[in-house]
């Protein structure tokens, strides 16, 4: 049951760091914005952009993509918590979407500064107890219904996943060689791109 351990620590740094991103949107909100007769575009949308983000990111986590299955063709048994945790991302899913509603109508009332803050709590309180309930059930039901062998290859799988993202992340980032392009002079040539890390 080692690597079953090493794959959960895993996921649980990834609920971990989704988590500090949730608390920072909500300080933000709750000590900024909630104190506000009105809200610019730029802050509105700084914040629903940030959500939208983090809602992505849950859909792209290790545990979707590798516990999740393994755990569907395992046993049947977490089959209403799965639903039910899915239910929580909806939830946030219908929050953000008020919040992007309110935006586009303007925030520009104290009564639609505390509703864009309401949907903005409800989202981040929707995730966060998904992300609680995940490691305080999700986890102990993989733990007993998902085989040796399987915990394995998802720990396998991961490796190779975070390899490829690394590599990826790596060619993204780097500057393509300074040459001229074919059939272009040389003197009309573009400076080299200087990226920021």
């Amino acid at each position: 049951m080692l690597t079953a351990t090493y794959t959960l620590v895993a996921l649980s740094v990834e609920q971990t760091n989704m988590r500090v991103s949730l608390h920072a949107v909500q300080q933000l909100v709750q000590k900024s914005y909630a104190r506000q007769t009105a809200l610019t575009v730029g802050q509105a949308e700084y914040v629903c952009d940030t959500l939208r983000g983090l809602y992505e990111s849950c859909q792209r986590r290790k545990l979707d993509r590798f516990l999740l299955p393994a755990l569907r063709r395992a046993s049947a048994n977490a089959d209403s918590l799965v639903a039910e945790l899915d239910g929580l991302s909806r939830e946030a899913v219908e929050s953000l979407a008020t919040a992007n509603e309110l935006l586009r109508g303007g925030i520009d009332s104290e009564e639609r500064v505390d509703a864009f803050c309401t949907a903005v709590e409800r989202f981040c309180a929707a995730l966060t107890l998904r992300f609680e309930r995940e490691e305080l059930e999700l986890f102990p039901v993989a733990r007993m219904a998902i085989a040796g062998e399987t915990w394995f290859a998802m720990a396998h799988q991961m490796l190779a996943h975070d390899a490829y993202r690394e590599e990826h992340r790596v060619h993204l980032v780097t500057p393509p060689a300074s040459r001229p392009a074919r059939g272009e002079p040389a003197h009309r040539q573009a400076p080299p791109v200087s990226y920021m890390h």
